[in-house]
């Protein structure tokens, strides 16, 4: 899996926990629940009663008067606001293998680029029985390039039997040329075409 997938992931995981844990404890702690429910809440349970607050006004000036205080508040509130906007950047920019060597080994001096490579790919797929149109494109670093192919089948085709074609045809020859594994993700959608009309 690609390392940023697995990043995005794991802060989509914990922001959800966290999430859910507010969630379930505003839930559970709702007074109107233990109400309706006749239940007795346990004791120091937050949330309890109308009055209850998360945080009263004991709890949110406790530090204010320390020297640290602010300058620790302004510092998390950097690093949070800091990483929200590399996270939000990182979803925006689409990493691009650029130039590929060719040949293992490699040839020196012999390089093929992403988009003749997404090309050959593309126009290698449309001979293919079942297929009217291709498009295929590269994604990812030099080291890790990713192809992602949007093929468009005929009404008669089989998917089943594209997807192999496509795995023993296009992407094996992609991959002896530039010598990788080539990771490939393939959407699948078939060409409009009129209902028939049953004799």
């Amino acid at each position: 899996m690609h390392r940023k997938s697995v990043i995005n992931r794991v802060l989509l995981a914990l922001a959800g926990l966290v999430l859910l844990g507010t969630g379930l404890l505003v839930l559970a702690g709702g007074f109107d629940l233990y109400r309706h429910l006749r239940m007795t809440p346990p004791a120091g349970w937050p949330l309890t009663s109308r009055q209850d607050v998360l945080l009263d006004h004991a709890d949110r000036t406790r530090w204010t008067d320390q020297v640290w205080w602010w300058p620790a508040v302004i510092a998390v509130l950097a690093v949070v606001t800091v990483l929200a906007l590399w996270w939000l950047l990182a979803q925006l920019r689409r990493t691009h293998p650029g130039a590929l060597s060719v040949g293992t080994p490699a040839l020196d001096g012999v390089e093929l680029t992403e988009g003749a490579l997404g090309d050959a790919v593309a126009a290698d797929t449309e001979r293919l029985p079942g297929v009217r149109r291709a498009r295929a494109r590269m994604d990812g670093p030099s080291h890790q390039p990713e192809a992602h192919l949007d093929i468009t089948l005929t009404p008669d085709a089989e998917p089943g039997p594209v997807l192999q074609a496509l795995c023993d045809g296009p992407l094996q020859r992609a991959r002896q040329t530039v010598g990788r594994t080539l990771p490939a993700t393939t959407r699948l959608r078939m060409a409009p075409h009129k209902p028939h009309r049953a004799a």
